[in-house]
């Protein structure tokens, strides 16, 4: 079975070193929050998941979920799993304190997420999914709605789920058909089918709360003619106790690639009963609230197996006895070398390691971004931090999950064989993580909001207010010459930055289409930058404790030499996509369809 190590050390980096949070007491929520506090319940998550979510990983994937009359049973272990976490207060985290929560910030929750998505992804997703109903009730619900469901979501012992795909409209939501009809004061019954639902039902809590996008009569079309309702399980009568089934039920499980543990459902809604969540039309808006909370968490899903999948690689390196080193014998009391001593394993190793401590440092940034926006004083800098994080959160869904698929693959290529059959679990991490890149909107989409919305929507501003963040770093690191070539490698990929964007600038007024052909190459260019702020940022923490002389040498010489690794051989490909954005974009768009 695999093993994990939560990455409680880098946690401590992050938080501490980089992103300052014990001195953001500016901020609502963070005024009790400090090392000892942050450090205990990162311990506690770890203890819980490694003794309990982790075990039920392999066998939760090899039972999967079942279905009989369309009662949704998970796999054995869960819903023990499941009580503990609840009775533990782990759903409780960083939510409102009004209704129950611990009023955490963001930035503490996301890596506590990370933990239990690394150490069993299809478990996490049930708690998932109830923070992102949460979220939405929280920011859109009216004050009934709220003090009728979120107390339950927030202790864990209700769910919550989000109903949009159906069998005609996954991408675009203007196709959706699932109706909604007034039958009472304030209740509405909802109509259609949804599929693709993840933990549409199951038997870890008592009632679940469905989040359905749904038309109501005369609505207009399209988009702006879509609503949001809050249909239970179980109707919630006014007292708090629970009526009868409202007309909704899982009709199937889908039988799909991975996330086996987690019941992905097609549900029927048969004039079931639901409560408008905000404003009549303007349910994509409160959607949003919750699915951008969601592709946080699924970017951090990329991350978290692509961290699990390394560390059992690099074990199984650093174990298997496989030829000699070309530069000769290392081992020679054995019968042959480490596989460690080989260039291409450490090539694909150095790759993960280095990709996911950069990814993890700019889900932390994004997290507190986050934070910033909802909790800081000043409003100036509550929509610059709004801003920052709504450019980034196309990146932080499609760059990291695209990237840590391709980390799980190579780490299970580090096993040869071994990694392709079941026993040794990398092929599962294959599975778990393909899925990211694919819900919560898929990659290609990501991009096009990158480039459509988020750049060319906003003339640049976003971008450009970020870029003067990473140049500021480059002006305030002049004064320490060993900063030198990664502000070198940082300036060279922001000119990238800049061409391809001038490139899109340029083409898109009369040929939109490119937006299209040259997203995804675009993504992730920004995606590889960030990184490189990233790493810069932390090269220059190290270099600092280096010269401290600190006792943690170990620690900081790795950081450094991963931050190295990172500047040769992530950070150069920036100027080989901007290339394929200028050879090809214009060509893809070009193709005659009946050459296909």
């Amino acid at each position: 079975m695999p093993t994990y190590q939560a990455p409680l050390r880098d946690f401590q980096f992050i938080l501490d070193e980089m992103l300052n949070i014990y001195e953001q007491q500016h901020l609502e929520g963070f005024e009790q929050v400090d090392a000892d506090l942050v450090d205990a319940i990162f311990q506690g998550m770890a203890d819980f998941a490694t003794k309990i979510m982790l075990p039920l990983n392999s066998s939760g994937d090899a039972q999967g979920c079942k279905i009989e009359d369309g009662q949704v049973t998970t796999p054995q272990g869960f819903q023990q799993a499941y009580k503990q976490f609840v009775e533990d207060g782990w759903a409780t985290l960083t939510c409102d304190p009004e209704y129950g929560g611990q009023g955490l910030p963001e930035v503490v929750g996301t890596f506590v997420t990370e933990i239990q998505a690394a150490t069993n992804m299809a478990f996490a997703m049930y708690p998932g999914l109830t923070h992102g109903a949460y979220s939405a009730i929280h920011a859109h619900g009216s004050a009934k709605l709220k003090r009728k469901y979120l107390p339950k979501l927030v202790s864990g012992e209700w769910t919550g789920t989000m109903n949009l795909t159906e069998s005609h409209a996954g991408t675009d939501l203007a196709l959706l058909r699932t109706k909604a009809e007034p039958c009472g004061e304030d209740v509405f019954a909802i109509s259609g089918e949804k599929i693709f639902i993840s933990s549409g039902d199951h038997d870890l809590a008592e009632n679940i709360i469905h989040l359905v996008l749904a038309r109501l009569p005369g609505a207009p079309s399209g988009v702006k003619g879509i609503s949001l309702f809050a249909v239970p399980k179980f109707w919630v009568n006014e007292d708090g106790s629970l009526g009868e089934n409202t007309g909704v039920q899982a009709s199937a499980l889908e039988h799909k690639m991975g996330i086996h543990g987690n019941s992905t459902c097609v549900m029927v809604f048969d004039g079931a009963k639901g409560e408008l969540v905000g404003e009549a039309h303007q349910g994509l808006r409160a959607m949003f609230t919750m699915m951008n909370q969601a592709r946080l968490g699924v970017g951090m899903q990329g991350l978290a197996q692509s961290d699990i999948s390394y560390q059992n690689a690099l074990a199984y390196a650093q174990d298997r006895l496989q030829g000699r080193a070309l530069s000769g014998v290392q081992q020679p009391k054995l019968v042959a070398d480490p596989i460690l001593v080989h260039g291409d394993v450490r090539r694909m190793l150095l790759a993960q390691k280095s990709f996911n401590e950069g990814a993890r440092a700019l889900v932390g940034q994004q997290a507190l971004w986050i934070d910033q926006a909802e909790r800081h004083q000043d409003k100036a800098l509550r929509q610059q931090a709004s801003l920052l994080a709504a450019l980034f959160t196309p990146v932080v869904k499609g760059f990291i999950t695209d990237q840590g698929f391709k980390a799980c693959v190579d780490a299970q290529q580090v096993f040869g064989g071994h990694g392709y059959v079941h026993e040794w679990g990398m092929e599962q991490f294959v599975r778990d993580a393909r899925i990211a890149m694919i819900y919560e909107g898929t990659n290609g989409v990501q991009a096009l909001d990158l480039v459509g919305r988020k750049i060319m929507g906003d003339q640049g501003a976003a971008l450009m207010t970020w870029a003067e963040q990473a140049k500021q770093f480059i002006e305030e690191s002049r004064t320490e010459p060993q900063m030198e070539k990664y502000s070198q490698t940082l300036i060279k990929n922001l000119g990238d930055l800049e061409k391809a964007t001038q490139y899109l600038a340029k083409h898109a007024p009369s040929k939109p289409d490119v937006l299209g052909s040259a997203s995804m190459a675009y993504m992730q260019l920004l995606g590889i930058t960030s990184l490189t702020l990233m790493w810069a940022r932390m090269a220059k923490l190290a270099l600092r404790a280096l010269a401290s002389q600190t006792q943690e040498h170990d620690f900081y010489q790795s950081k450094l030499k991963t931050a190295d690794f990172y500047m040769s051989y992530w950070a150069i490909q920036t100027r080989g996509l901007v290339v394929q954005i200028e050879s090809s974009a214009e060509q893809i768009c070009e193709y005659d369809a009946a050459l296909f």
